[in-house]
């Protein structure tokens, strides 16, 4: 054979072999998120039977019963506030809408745990707003008169509602704001008044939005551990959580996770079928941009403060108490040691977990690019099936495979070299980072697929036409083109690692604290005041995405 043909044969021969590097990688990412969760089931069907009795006789009817209780509540509270507020800022025209378009995002900075701990201090019977309260009625005790307290469901479910309402917010405005003019001039012309529009067209439009919102709300909601043991609500993940801890029992809170993992794959199947063969298009050429009706300034200025209702609630009376609180804390002691090197720990580890995140997510979504078809779909959905599960079960998950690892290691490094090699991934924070990537790797992977999507694919037969592997294409084509969403992607990712604490709590080394786990030793004593320079620091970083999230918004608009 003639050797000018062998050059093109071997080049060709070399691109396969890179691209089946990229697939057999990604494929082997996708086994490591699935193993805390096969190590979860396996643990939970070892249990024994009298186990599973006593669970369902006594932790699981109540545990069970509250959380689909929760649900109910935070699902609905959300839907309204979401909705209502989107329709708000994009149907009408008033005096200070703008401002409202990005502060209505803001409650997402703040943790469900922070703005529990928040209010439990700010509507304390001997705190500054009851005691304003009783003062302007001419009370002078508690005893005389106090607000109902907020540790118990109804309390619950209103503070998550005003603090998760936003993921439904951002995608019904998204949507809204998609709808054209034409089709509510349609509705006009057909006798449909401007109040029943909402009703009647652009309601019935949106559910595929709010189905998806309100689906990420009540996960979120499922993930919380701080607000709801605070409150006196014995959720899932709360049972979960003090069967490890509280009573050392892995078998037990296993088969509890696996509960709650059942609980997410039914929201997941509902979701879905809520938004089953449901599509909405437009033409780009032919509509007109959905303009908001001008109000009068009265009416005007009632909408705006009906708007601003949620903001203050989720986001602004939390900040002011966690801003006076810090400087008060300062004031009487500075920054301590001890906060100094929880705020290394929190970056150090979030840092490390993002990269890992990251690197991972960009491999996940390149592959889904570089082969489309079922294998690469169901490799990029096994990869990301982790950030559907809660913090918890995923960190149960984590345990059982690193711990049983540890001792396997320890057992063969006794018995070849008589070296104890003792906590290996546990004590040195490993299981903390895998726990934190397995979470998180789908708000990586989902934004560098979206990078990837505004790719033109003859970019692809250019670059392999000039000679360029898989990998090459990559790094010259690629990746520079997507940096703007492999950045958005890590600071979402960085945000996250910062705020959670359920996997944080179960997995982290001995004596090592973060912002987060300070936060809920602080108030497991009662002193929520001691940790709200942490607290602040917590908001302070989740504002970044809100910011990000914002100048999107105010593009699409």
């Amino acid at each position: 054979m003639d050797a000018s043909l062998n050059i093109p044969l071997a080049k060709s021969r070399r691109r396969s072999i890179s691209a089946s590097g990229w697939i057999v990688s990604a494929a082997i990412v996708a086994i490591l998120v699935l193993l805390p969760i096969l190590a979860l089931a396996f643990q939970a069907i070892q249990g024994s039977v009298g186990l599973w009795s006593h669970l369902l006789a006594t932790t699981l009817p109540d545990a069970l019963a509250d959380t689909l209780i929760l649900l109910c509540g935070v699902g609905i509270l959300v839907a309204v506030l979401g909705t209502g507020a989107a329709w708000l800022v994009t149907a009408y025209d008033f005096p200070g809408r703008r401002m409202l378009e990005w502060a209505l995002i803001l409650p997402l900075a703040v943790p469900t745990y922070i703005i529990a701990y928040a209010y439990l201090d700010i509507l304390h019977p001997i705190g500054v707003v009851q005691g304003a309260i009783r003062w302007g009625l001419g009370f002078s005790s508690p005893r005389e008169f106090r607000l109902p307290d907020i540790r118990n469901m109804t309390g619950c479910i209103i503070l998550l509602g005003f603090v998760l309402y936003p993921y439904v917010y951002i995608p019904t405005r998204a949507l809204f704001l998609m709808q054209s003019s034409n089709l509510i001039e349609a509705a006009r012309t057909l006798g449909v008044s401007r109040r029943q529009i909402f009703w009647r067209v652009a309601l019935p439009l949106a559910r595929p939005a709010i189905a998806v919102g309100v689906s990420l709300a009540l996960m979120e909601a499922l993930n919380d551990i701080g607000a709801s043991e605070f409150l006196g609500i014995r959720t899932l993940t709360v049972s979960i959580y003090t069967t490890w801890i509280t009573r050392a029992d892995l078998p037990g809170a296993s088969q509890i996770a696996l509960s709650l993992l059942f609980i997410v794959v039914v929201l997941v199947a509902v979701e879905r079928w809520a938004r089953r063969e449901q599509r909405y298009s437009v033409s780009a050429q032919r509509s007109r941009v959905f303009e908001p009706y001008r109000v009068s300034s009265l009416r005007g200025i009632l909408m705006f403060c009906v708007g601003l209702i949620p903001v203050l609630v989720g986001f602004v009376f939390p900040a002011i108490y966690l801003a006076t609180e810090a400087w008060r804390r300062f004031q009487f002691a500075g920054l301590s040691p001890r906060l100094l090197a929880e705020a290394a720990n929190t970056v150090v580890f979030a840092f490390t977990a993002t990269l890992a995140t990251v690197f991972l997510g960009v491999l996940i979504a390149y592959v889904a690019r570089l082969r489309p078809g079922s294998a690469s779909t169901w490799i990029f959905r096994l990869s990301t099936i982790g950030y559907a599960a809660p913090g918890t079960v995923v960190a149960i998950g984590v345990l059982i495979l690193l711990a049983g690892l540890d001792q396997i290691i320890d057992k063969a490094a006794i018995a070849w070299f008589g070296v104890s090699t003792g906590l290996l991934f546990m004590g040195s924070g490993a299981a903390l980072i895998y726990a934190y990537t397995t979470r998180f790797l789908a708000i990586s992977a989902g934004g560098m697929e979206a990078g990837l999507t505004r790719i033109p694919s003859s970019f692809d037969h250019a670059s392999r036409t000039l000679g360029q592997s898989a990998s090459g294409t990559f790094r010259h084509v690629h990746l520079p083109l997507s940096k703007a969403a492999l950045t958005a992607a890590a600071l979402l990712v960085f945000v996250d690692c910062v705020k959670e604490l359920p996997a944080t709590l179960l997995l982290r080394p001995l004596n090592f604290e973060t912002f987060a786990t300070h936060l809920y030793g602080e108030a497991a004593r009662g002193t929520y005041e001691e940790a709200s320079i942490a607290a602040l620091a917590i908001v302070a970083i989740g504002i970044l995405p809100v910011i990000l999230l914002s100048r999107v918004g105010r593009r699409t608009s």
